[in-house]
């Protein structure tokens, strides 16, 4: 029955986007607004059914807009299964392997769990289904089973209090670049009004997408990336980025990073509805913090500070550079496949320094078609280039 009713599904908007214009990124955000559910709802309420979660018994809210249905059929997606895995305590590999193989020892397992801790609480994010034929409600998505105690920032209402942050600071910025996973949202900002002359850094090095040279163009751009969760993968928080212009990789600066983290209070069991003053608070702080990000991570003198950071062992030159990248992969846990993408590109930029080796992270990570994954080969970047100086 499940799977049939999963074949009446009436199509949804798409939740992710990769390398997409702002416009995109608020056009998916606002229908999200549009169809989010979150409750906070016993143990007792849930159950796997047919490989779904089933909420039965959990009290509709009424409000201006309408009544808010919270029973039905809601299919995981991966990260709510890390979070079921997580909370029950069911170890991931046997949970996906059981998806994959066995959905009715699934269910059994999720619902045995579920029955051992009825006193237990969640947090349950999701989106709402269309309207199936016949005027029925269609499946809905669970995206996330949190603590009862997480604390929501939205994304469109971080995205809004941000780009109000950088208005406020009166800096000439361009987003570049928008992304939107099941786990995070991440937008790149950048000022090419604050540029600086990199040529140690990029001397010898050329752009392994059209082959344009450092040499001719050694200019690195101050900017900063925008992230946050919805689903307990992380705090709101701004990075700080050197944009090299040539080849536009981007190498992000983690250790300077601001952080807002979703820390809350317990919350009543039902729909969950956030109070104006305290969105406000919030919304105001990531504002503020966003205004002090701009001002502080988009100056000339920042800027300077990070190239001359990384010029000493820029140009360290690799004696055998496979290597050096095969010890560079493997102390950081890059995977087999990037390896091999990254040699690809090391060979195609050129530079035959540790600097190419950071250079061929950050432009492998430009082709990664997983926006989570790019983001965390492109955080590698400096490290990759200090463990490249250190083997040669």
């Amino acid at each position: 029955m499940t799977q049939q009713f999963a074949e009446r599904v009436t199509h949804v908007a798409p939740t992710g986007t990769r390398n997409a214009a702002l416009s995109d990124l608020v056009a998916i955000l606002e229908d999200h607004n549009r169809r989010k559910l979150d409750v906070i709802a016993p143990a007792t309420a849930l159950r796997f059914a047919g490989g779904n979660l089933r909420v039965q018994g959990v009290e509709s809210m009424i409000s201006e807009d309408g009544v808010t249905e919270v029973d039905g059929i809601y299919r995981p997606t991966a990260v709510a299964d890390e979070h079921v895995a997580d909370k029950l305590r069911i170890p991931l590999a046997y949970l996906r392997r059981m998806r994959a193989d066995n959905v009715p020892l699934l269910d059994e397992n999720v619902n045995a769990w579920l029955r051992s801790e009825p006193e237990r609480r969640f947090m349950l994010r999701a989106f709402r289904g269309g309207t199936a034929p016949g005027g029925a409600l269609a499946q809905g998505v669970v995206r996330a089973l949190l603590s009862d105690s997480y604390k929501l920032m939205d994304n469109f209402d971080m995205l809004l209090a941000a780009l109000d942050g950088v208005k406020r600071s009166g800096h000439p910025t361009q987003i570049t670049g928008c992304d939107l996973t099941d786990r995070r949202m991440y937008v790149r900002v950048e000022s090419e009004a604050v540029a600086v002359q990199a040529r140690a850094l990029l001397r010898g090095y050329r752009s392994p997408f059209d082959g344009r040279s450092g040499d001719e163009l050694p200019l690195i751009s101050a900017g900063f990336v925008i992230t946050n969760s919805e689903v307990g993968s992380g705090a709101y928080t701004i990075t700080p980025r050197a944009v090299i212009q040539v080849c536009r990789n981007d190498m992000t600066v983690t250790r300077d990073v601001m952080r807002a983290v979703h820390l809350g209070g317990r919350q009543e069991e039902g729909v969950v509805a956030w109070s104006g003053q305290t969105q406000r608070r919030t919304l105001e702080l990531i504002t503020s913090k966003t205004a002090d990000a701009v001002r502080t991570f988009l100056s000339r003198d920042y800027v300077e500070a990070t190239v001359r950071g990384m010029e000493a062992a820029a140009g360290t030159v690799l004696a055998e550079p496979a290597k050096t990248i095969e010890h560079v992969t493997k102390t950081l846990s890059i995977g087999a496949e990037a390896k091999d993408q990254i040699l690809a590109h090391f060979v195609r930029g050129g530079q035959m320094t540790a600097a190419g080796v950071m250079q061929a992270i950050t432009s492998t990570a430009q082709t990664l078609p997983d926006a989570d994954h790019a983001a965390a080969l492109e955080a590698l970047a400096i490290p990759a280039l200090t463990t490249a100086a250190a083997h040669a």
